[in-house]
């Protein structure tokens, strides 16, 4: 079932970033308990939950945080835990009663993972914010897009998402040390740090002048030509990446290019115009022909596909790389095991979703789970 399984974790409802750890951590086999609000409207949610593809592999209880019984089950449930995530604003689980002070005092081999978009320290930690806002402070926005146009967010992908992996990856470290020495700690995982940390060899490239400030200039931002994507006959769009000059000379051969005709693969005053016979080559076939064209070729070619495309395509078949849960097509689990592989146990709980088993499995005698009832817990028995 999974790398983590027997590890138990108790994850409080939020978006984004904090339950796509919790994804990670479920599809590699954690026992992941939900605690959820009894409503959405809180967090104004108001699509379906069962298209919530990251809640996927979960169990659930309700709670209401606010009230002296909800706070007690709440201290209840983390006493049977390995793990604890969060993704409020700094200072809100401390205000409930369940902050790391308050916690690792009853737990103390308690790993508690907490997920914001600035920080739990610094002058932004309590302002709210979005990925588009973290990746601009992290200098990843001002990168992506081109010469002279605005910025392009990619998506929420990499704030967002990135500090999930950041997360699920502290939380893992953490497990792991605990296991050594005892003792649980705090992670502090930010949306922001996960942006700037992915900058890394962007540091290196600007300390070796290979990086200029200009975006849409550079190497792996659109500024190459035969790093870029181009428009197909059919107005598709296919991806080159042929940095090497052994890449970009299969590139030139399929393209059917005569390289002595081209200005020299480096020779940046001249990007223009062998962006425009690139530009010209790709024009004259469909996105499909161009797929022949390469087919088989150490070019660095690929088709752009949509995300429905790309569910279908033979590589991602051959490597079982969408799963259909509840008819909603989503990515399965990764990295791949050789021994324990991840799996998707069922889809998106409703709230409150087969609680009463979860809790019995975590060792809550009958007894103490209608305790835990009385004092606010919602947990049904089915899904």
């Amino acid at each position: 079932m999974g790398p983590l399984t027997g590890l138990r974790i108790l994850e409080f409802e939020a978006i984004g970033a904090a339950p796509f750890a919790g994804m990670l951590l479920a599809d590699m086999g954690a026992d992941v308990l939900l605690v959820d609000r009894a409503s959405a409207t809180a967090l104004g949610l108001e699509s379906p939950r069962w298209s919530d593809t990251m809640l996927r592999g979960r169990r659930s209880v309700t709670l209401d945080l606010k009230t002296p019984g909800g706070l007690q089950a709440a201290l209840q449930l983390a006493a049977k835990a390995d793990v604890l995530t969060e993704g409020f604003r700094p200072g809100v689980m401390e205000r409930l009663g369940l902050g790391p002070e308050v916690l690792l005092a009853r737990h103390p081999k308690l790993v508690y993972g907490r997920m914001t978009g600035w920080g739990q320290t610094g002058p932004l930690a309590a302002r709210a914010g979005h990925d588009i806002n973290y990746i601009a402070l992290a200098g990843v926005l001002g990168a992506i897009g081109r010469a002279g146009e605005a910025p392009v967010p990619p998506l929420n992908l990499v704030g967002d998402f990135g500090g999930g992996m950041l997360l699920a990856f502290g939380v893992a470290c953490a497990v792991i040390e605990a296991r050594q020495s005892g003792r649980g700690q705090v992670v502090d995982a930010a949306m922001l740090d996960s942006a700037s940390l992915m900058t890394s060899m962007f540091a290196g490239l600007q300390a070796n002048r290979q990086w200029q400030g200009e975006r849409g200039s550079n190497l792996l931002d659109g500024g190459a030509p035969w790093y870029d994507s181009y428009a197909t006959l059919d107005h598709q769009y296919v991806a080159i990446g042929a940095i090497e000059p052994k890449f970009y000379a299969v590139l030139l051969e399929r393209l059917g290019l005569d390289d002595d005709s081209l200005p020299a693969q480096h020779d940046r005053a001249r990007w223009p115009a062998l962006r425009a016979r690139l530009t010209q080559a790709f024009a004259s076939k469909t996105r499909d022909e161009w797929c022949a064209v390469f087919d088989g070729a150490d070019a660095c070619f690929a088709p752009v596909l949509s995300f429905a495309e790309s569910r279908v395509h033979a590589h991602n078949l051959a490597r079982g790389r969408t799963l259909q849960i509840d008819g909603v097509a989503q990515p399965a689990p990764a990295p791949l095991f050789g021994r324990t592989p991840g799996v998707v146990r069922h889809g998106p709980p409703a709230r409150g979703a087969m609680g009463r088993a979860a809790l019995s499995e975590w060792g809550f005698a009958p007894s103490e789970i209608d305790a835990l009832i009385a004092l606010g817990l919602g947990a049904s028995s089915t899904g």
